[in-house]
């Protein structure tokens, strides 16, 4: 009632979901997401039993260790917001897989509960990095292959997500009585070292040819913009 919100008539049809799961850059950026959210879906069940096991560590220890990870997700989301559009969004998200997966390999090598400080903090903050580049990365996405309408779109991102924390909590248990907890992290690492090259796909995707004036003609006005501050500086 506040916002008092205006009803906008798109020109074109939206995109339907079919559509959207079968563009393979649009797959690639959900990939990320669940990617980098199903190593920390894995730790939640089994990181308690293990330091239970292996550092006889009381119920508080147990839930303190996920406070870094916590605490530096949010640090990570707020500030590749606007830095991943600078450096480019694939390349933090690249960069924040790589990280997820050095994490998950230093966690196993803990004995005491401050040993999982720098290793949950990065995981939290690489996390952060994935989550906040490819969310909009997806509607980049879709404006510029099929129409810019994002629900579709944002909803498979969120799908992918869930879907790590569905997959996570799911094998975990299963991967930690047949390979062990350490081994089950080593895969994981190595899962998002093989998907982290397949973000060079998004640093330049191609667009629809009659998106393509659309993102010149922004191009160029962005460029115009940047001569006149340069001019009245």
């Amino acid at each position: 009632m506040i916002l008092q919100p205006g009803v906008v008539r798109q020109e074109s049809d939206p995109p339907s979901l079919r559509a959207l799961v079968c563009d393979p850059y649009i797959l690639v950026a959900a990939g990320a997401i669940t990617f980098a959210n199903v190593g920390i879906a894995m730790l939640e069940p089994s990181l308690p039993i293990w330091m239970a096991d292996t550092m006889q560590s009381r119920r508080w220890q147990q839930g303190v260790a996920f406070l870094p990870a916590s605490i530096c997700y949010l640090i990570g989301t707020n500030l590749f917001g606007p830095l991943g559009h600078k450096m480019g969004r694939w390349l933090a998200a690249c960069a924040g897989l790589v990280i997820i997966g050095v994490c998950l390999i230093l966690i196993p090598m803990a004995r005491k509960l401050e040993h999982l400080i720098i290793p949950n903090a990065g995981l939290g903050f690489a996390i952060g990095m994935v989550d906040s580049s490819m969310m909009p990365e997806l509607g980049y996405l879709v404006d510029i292959r099929h129409a810019a309408v994002y629900g579709s779109v944002y909803a498979i991102g969120d799908t992918a997500f869930c879907l790590g924390y569905a997959v996570g909590p799911a094998f975990s248990g299963a991967l930690v009585n047949s390979i062990g907890f350490e081994w089950m992290l080593v895969i994981i690492a190595l899962l998002n070292f093989a998907y982290a090259p397949l973000l060079l796909l998004l640093r330049a995707p191609p667009s629809r040819p009659e998106k393509q004036s659309l993102i010149i003609s922004d191009q160029s006005a962005v460029r115009y913009v940047s001569y006149q501050n340069e001019d009245e500086e």
